[in-house]
């Protein structure tokens, strides 16, 4: 376009070559992404769960006494872990662990009269730490014994990136939920899209940037009647209800914002967490998004689509306990949700970010980032968070109250 052209359309060309830039800023940014994924899981420059227990953590975690593994071990029921050149026992790795419950008889797992539990993880408002509470309630529910999916419906694949995958390399479209929900879907079952993860109990479904397409579809088709809208909200609710009974838990990230995504992920779950930061910005912010929720469930049900949830709860992420304004935030959030707010909140820890930089969770460090005192606090923290969700999905089986410490992987 030459300089006259651009004049008569009272553009600059300096703002089209700013504007172009965006593109060459993101490519940039990708290349840069997949460099931090490859150091980060060096040497095979993919993800490994290198994380072992010792006996006394295994016991704990299963509810009995050491002995009783030792015994198991020595008539044959359970394998001994491996031993180092020096003799020391290695210890056990997830998969001897989820051996030991079913061997020992301590699977939390649900019954086949149980329902699935489909936990949309939601808020309306960026920067929460939605991906943050999705991925590590995922990795402490598998460390608890339980199987988990988790279906990455954000185009922003922040959830996708915490399990290793790489978005934009090694996600083709084809292989998120685009091809089950597009306008001409090619796929009507959703097992098509399950990936295995490096947690032998957790699969994933994961996204990328196209997942966005569906987005343009679908808000398409709802101008122009919303016959088609309704048809995937329904198709959607019921994939993920048939998948469902794979799983004992089924965990849903949506994208951040209302659109036709987050519409049909609302009322494909039936439990809604919503994640909130300390602050009277996010507070503010989370009331109106549970005020929109509330007028959206109305027109979805008006229009004949049910939403029903098991529990609704809200928790709040990246509280600084050293910060009078986050506890005065915590205080009117207590007066304003009541028994609603789950009593305790996700601590702000240098640890989940260190170990975000690396692209896990807490549940994935081989061993401490910073201090062993700060560690073991923010691990202890994130077992009892994580602990108050278990809760609820046990008492919706019926399932007695947890009999096993909050605190599942407490540093020695």
């Amino acid at each position: 376009m030459n300089a006259n052209r651009l004049n008569d359309l009272g553009l600059d060309a300096n703002h089209i070559a700013e504007a172009q830039r965006i593109g060459n800023l993101a490519d940039s940014g990708e290349k840069m992404v997949e460099r931090l994924r490859k150091a980060s899981f060096l040497p095979g420059s993919e993800k490994a769960l290198n994380v072992q227990l010792g006996i006394q953590e295994a016991a704990e975690l299963l509810g009995c006494s050491s002995n009783r593994i030792r015994a198991a071990e020595q008539d044959g029921r359970l394998p001994a872990p491996p031993e180092s050149k020096k003799g020391h026992r290695r210890g056990y790795d997830m998969e001897a662990l989820l051996n030991m419950r079913k061997v020992l008889g301590a699977s939390p797992q649900r019954t086949a009269e149980d329902q699935p539990a489909i936990i949309t993880v939601q808020n309306f408002k960026g920067g929460v730490g939605k991906s943050t509470v999705t991925t590590h309630l995922a990795h402490y529910l598998a460390v608890a014994g339980y199987r988990v999916l988790v279906v990455d419906c954000d185009s922003q694949a922040t959830t996708t990136t915490l399990f290793g995958f790489n978005p934009h390399f090694a996600i083709r479209r084809e292989e998120t939920l685009y091809p089950y929900l597009s306008i001409e879907p090619t796929q009507d079952d959703l097992r098509y899209a399950v990936k295995s993860t490096i947690w032998p109990n957790v699969d994933l479904i994961p996204s990328n940037l196209q997942m966005f397409d569906v987005e343009y579809e679908l808000a398409a088709t709802g101008s122009g009647g919303g016959s088609t809208l309704a048809a995937r909200f329904r198709k959607l609710r019921k994939g993920l209800a048939d998948l469902a009974q794979d799983y004992d838990v089924v965990l849903l990230d949506p994208p951040p914002a209302l659109g036709t995504i987050s519409l049909a992920v609302m009322q494909a779950a039936n439990a809604l967490l919503v994640p909130l930061a300390a602050t009277t910005p996010d507070f503010c912010s989370t009331v109106q998004f549970l005020s929109m929720m509330s007028q959206v469930i109305e027109q979805l049900q008006e229009s004949g689509i049910s939403v029903e949830y098991d529990f609704c709860r809200l928790i709040c992420s990246k509280f600084n306990s050293n910060d009078p304004s986050h506890a005065m935030v915590q205080t009117i959030m207590e007066q304003a949700f009541g028994p609603a707010l789950l009593p305790v909140p996700i601590l702000e820890s240098a640890e989940i970010s260190h170990a975000a930089l690396r692209m896990m969770t807490i549940y994935e460090l081989e061993r401490p980032i910073g201090t062993p005192k700060t560690h073991k606090r923010c691990r202890s923290n994130i077992d009892q968070a994580m602990a108050q969700v278990e809760q609820l999905i046990r008492r919706r089986w019926g399932r007695a109250e947890l009999d096993r410490p909050a605190q599942l992987l407490a540093a020695s």
